[in-house]
């Protein structure tokens, strides 16, 4: 299983980004995907998840109605959309997916820094 993501970066109090993660090494249409995200000094934390065939997903209240999560299954990626960005937002955001052994596979993480 490999996880890569990217898409991170600088961007100002109220911009957007949108991070993508693009799987390999698994039958990415069967599972669900989440991002989590880890700001300096917190644990890490669920932003968003999204099910194997993209019809539901769900938001941690930090970011409801803010971020969106989607996924294209030919692709192979999932994607954040990152609106309204706040300082609180910063952080390393991570894709994730488990295994049904409940193994959790990780990417690298991109940094997404909101500063003005």
């Amino acid at each position: 299983v490999l996880l890569v993501e990217s898409g991170g970066g600088l961007v100002q109090p109220g911009g957007s980004l949108r991070l993508s993660c693009a799987a390999s090494g698994f039958t990415f249409s069967n599972y669900f995907m989440r991002w989590y995200r880890q700001a300096p000094g917190k644990e890490r934390e669920l932003v968003a998840h999204i099910s194997s065939g993209g019809g539901s997903t769900v938001y941690s209240d930090s970011v409801k109605g803010r971020f969106t999560i989607s996924r294209d299954n030919a692709k192979k990626t999932v994607y954040l959309q990152m609106n309204s960005l706040k300082p609180e937002d910063t952080a390393v955001y991570y894709c994730n997916t488990r295994s049904d052994r409940g193994r959790d596979y990780w990417g690298q993480g991109t940094q997404v820094t909101v500063s003005s």
